[in-house]
């Protein structure tokens, strides 16, 4: 199963222009299984999404499993997923973070077809110790729900590794993996985007997805990763 995770900036290129159908081509690039979305609403007044959900299935395959509350809106604080097909299960909910800005995650657990597993995306903050403090619920949040394999993914604003990382309190639980840098996407530098699994050895072919377009689209370039079905399948057993 192909994952990905991609902060759009709201449609907005590297070069200024505001463009869903570009977003809507690059994700047809990636032909991805699941994606995990970031920015994918308007920061302002009503907060609707900016992508055309008819236009995603049409040309990608990929439905858009809405998390907003407002009408025509796409996210929960910019947090959005797709998933190819309709799930055979599909359960939500959903969390608010803390920090300075307004921050959230989305929790899913569903079935697209090789069994139940969950998904965690976020999109953590710009300061450090807001970075931290999110981390940590994310972690205890995952803790207290049934033990299930579980993709922990989106865009984490940290470059760093170690104990200099935000993301250290996760490392018992999600192996810190090193992540090829994603941002910025004329020139990538900084591996602000992370995909991570539980248990360990869910992930395979960790990459970005580097194309003309992908550039061009937003600021960020698509993180993409291979989720070991058969040891999903496994890792099922044991969680049971």
């Amino acid at each position: 199963m192909k994952v990905a995770s991609y902060n759009i900036h709201k449609c907005r290129g590297t070069d200024r222009r505001v463009r869903p159908d570009r977003i809507v081509s690059v994700l047809a690039e990636i032909g991805a299984d699941l994606v995990a979305l970031q920015e994918v609403d308007r920061r302002f007044g009503q907060r609707t999404g900016l992508l055309d959900p008819a236009a995603i299935l049409r040309e990608t395959g990929l439905h858009l499993l809405v998390q907003s509350d407002v009408v025509d809106g796409h996210g929960w604080h910019g947090n959005a997923l797709l998933v190819r097909g309709e799930p055979l299960s599909y359960r939500r909910f959903r969390l608010k973070l803390p920090g300075v800005e307004p921050r959230g995650a989305v929790v899913a657990e569903l079935d697209l077809g090789e069994g139940r597993f969950r998904v965690i995306a976020a999109h953590l903050g710009l300061l450090r110790r807001s970075r931290i403090d999110q981390a940590t619920t994310l972690l205890h949040a995952f803790l207290e729900l049934t033990p299930m394999p579980t993709i922990l993914l989106g865009d984490f604003n940290e470059w760093r590794r170690g104990r200099r990382s935000a993301l250290d309190v996760l490392v018992p639980h999600f192996a810190d993996i090193k992540h090829p840098p994603s941002f910025p996407s004329r020139r990538p530098m900084l591996p602000l985007d992370r995909i991570l699994a539980w248990p360990d050895g869910l992930i395979s072919e960790l990459a970005i997805h580097d194309t003309a377009l992908s550039r061009k689209a937003s600021d960020h370039l698509p993180l993409t990763a291979r989720i070991n079905v058969s040891r999903l399948q496994a890792a099922m057993v044991s969680a049971a």
